[in-house]
C-alpha cells in the first residue's frame, strides 16, 4: 500500500487501511512520500525501487494508492513491480460492489465503474494514438475507438434503467407530499453510527457494522417526533474525496437528501478532534456538492459514551457543527433532547379544532385525520364529534375543505 501527500502534513493511514480491510484485503505494509506528483509513476523513481523491494519482501499481491492514478501511472507501476496497482477510487468501488444488495445499487456501481473507465479511455485513446497503448496491447486505433463508443452506449443504457428507479422515487415523494409528512434525511461520514441511530428511532434491526459503507440503499420509515409523524431516511455515507463519478452515479439515491425538510447529520465525536473536524468538513462540503445547502441541519454528536464528559464538552465548544446535540445512539443517551432539537427545525405545525356531525359520512375523514395528523383531543358532544390536532398547513387546508363539505366547523389557532 502506498500513500502520498503533497504540500500538507501526511494524514493518518487508518482510513485507507480500514478501506482496504473493508474490501477484504490484509494490509502487509505501506510506504509514504511527500513530494510533487511524478507524471510517470506518481511517486519518485527512487520510491518505485523501494516499493518493488517491499512487494517482494512481503509477498504482497496488490498495491493500493491512497490518491488517484492516471492510467499511464498505474500501467508503469504495474510494469515496474509486477503487481496489479489500484487507486483509492477503485478500492471504494470494490467495497461498494461487495456491499450492494439491490439491483439499483448494483446498477449505480456499474455506472460509476463505466464513467471511470470512460474518463480513463480518453487518455488510453490518446496514448494508443501515440503508439504506447497501455492496457490496449495489440489493439489498433480503430478497436480502441470502438471500445470507447461501446462504453458510452453502456453508460446510456444504465442511466435509462436507473431512471425507472428515480421515477418511482418521485412518485413516492409526491405521495408523501400529499400525505403531508415531513422528511428527515440521515447523513454523515461512513461508520459514524447513522444506521444505529436509524434503529434507535425506528425500533428496527438494520445491519450495523464497523466496516465502511454498510448502507448503500435508501431505507425510509415513519417515526414519531414528539407526537408528530415524520419520515426518516437512511442512505449512503460520505467519505473524504468521494469520487465525483460515485456522487453522480448515486445521484438519484442522494436526491432524497435534497428534497428533505431537515438533515440529521451524524458525527462521531469520540474520534480525535482533528479527525472529527476533517469528517465534519467533508460532510458539509458533500452536502453542498449535491445541492443540499440551505436545508436546516441538526448534528447528532454521536458516541459520547466512549469518551469523558469533559472531552465531550471540550469538543462541543471547538467543533463548529450546526445545532449540535451530544448523544449515544447505541446507549440511547440524550435521544429525547435530540428529538426536541429536531422538532424546532421542522416545518411549522398548526393547531386546529374541528366539529363534525356524528355520522357515518364523517368516519372516513376522522380516520384520515388520525392517520395524517397529531391528534391532541377527541371527544363526543351533542350529536357531534370535536377533534383538536396539529398538522402542516397543507394538510390542515385539505381537512378544512372536507369538514365544510360535511357541514362542520373549522378553527385554526
Amino acid at each position: 500500500m502506498v500513500y502520498r501527500s503533497q504540500g500538507e502534513e501526511v494524514e493518518d493511514l487508518d482510513e485507507i487501511k480500514n478501506l482496504a480491510e473493508s474490501a477484504g484485503y490484509e494490509v502487509v505494509g505501506y510506504l509514504t512520500q511527500r513530494r510533487r506528483a511524478d507524471p510517470k509513476y506518481q511517486i519518485g523513481r527512487g520510491k518505485v525501487e523501494e516499493l518493488k523491494e517491499l512487494v517482494e519482501s512481503t509477498s504482497a499481491e496488490r498495491i493500493i494508492f491512497n490518491n488517484y492514478l492516471k492510467p499511464v501511472q498505474a500501467y508503469n507501476l504495474a510494469k515496474a513491480t509486477g503487481r496489479e496497482v489500484i487507486d483509492r477510487f477503485q478500492l471504494i468501488l470494490e467495497i461498494f460492489a461487495r456491499r450492494a444488495s439491490t439491483l439499483e445499487a448494483k446498477l449505480q456501481i456499474k455506472l460509476a465503474q463505466l464513467m471511470r473507465e470512460l474518463s480513463m479511455a480518453k487518455e488510453k485513446v490518446r496514448l494508443a494514438r501515440m503508439g504506447e497503448q497501455p492496457g490496449f496491447s495489440g489493439l489498433g486505433k480503430y478497436e480502441v475507438d470502438v471500445y470507447y463508443e461501446t462504453v458510452k452506449r453502456q453508460i446510456h443504457k444504465i442511466r435509462r434503467d436507473l431512471q425507472r428507479f428515480r421515477s418511482g422515487r418521485e412518485l413516492h415523494r409526491k405521495y408523501r407530499l400529499k400525505k403531508g409528512f415531513s422528511l428527515i434525511s440521515l447523513s454523515g461520514y461512513t461508520n459514524s453510527g447513522k444506521s444505529t441511530l436509524f434503529n434507535a428511532f425506528t425500533g428496527e434491526d438494520t445491519l450495523t457494522d464497523k466496516k465502511l459503507f454498510t448502507t448503500l440503499s435508501t431505507k425510509t420509515r415513519l417515526i414519531n417526533i414528539l407526537g408528530r409523524k415524520v419520515l426518516l431516511t437512511d442512505t449512503v455515507g460520505f467519505i473524504d474525496r468521494l469520487p465525483i463519478q460515485l456522487i453522480d452515479a448515486f445521484h438519484s439515491t442522494l436526491e432524497e437528501t435534497i428534497f428533505s425538510d431537515l438533515i440529521l447529520l451524524v458525527l462521531d465525536i469520540s474520534e480525535p478532534l482533528k479527525e472529527a473536524e476533517r469528517k465534519l468538513t467533508t460532510c458539509l462540503s458533500t452536502l453542498d456538492k449535491i445541492g443540499a445547502s440551505g436545508i436546516p441541519i441538526v448534528t447528532a454528536m454521536n458516541k459520547i459514551d466512549a469518551i469523558s464528559e469533559d472531552e465531550v464538552k471540550y469538543k462541543l465548544e471547538l467543533l463548529e457543527a450546526p445545532n449540535p446535540i451530544p448523544i449515544s445512539a447505541l446507549k440511547g443517551i440524550n435521544l429525547a433532547e435530540l428529538e426536541r432539537e429536531i422538532a424546532k427545525h421542522l416545518p411549522l405545525n398548526y393547531k386546529v379544532q374541528i366539529s363534525l356531525p356524528d355520522s357515518d359520512e364523517a368516519k372516513p375523514l376522522i380516520s384520515d385525520i388520525f392517520e395524517k395528523t397529531n391528534v391532541l383531543d377527541f371527544k363526543f358532544e351533542e350529536n357531534s364529534i370535536v377533534m383538536t390536532f396539529e398538522s402542516p398547513l397543507s394538510i390542515a387546508n385539505k381537512i378544512k375543505s372536507a369538514v365544510e363539505e360535511l357541514g362542520g366547523t373549522f378553527r385554526r389557532d
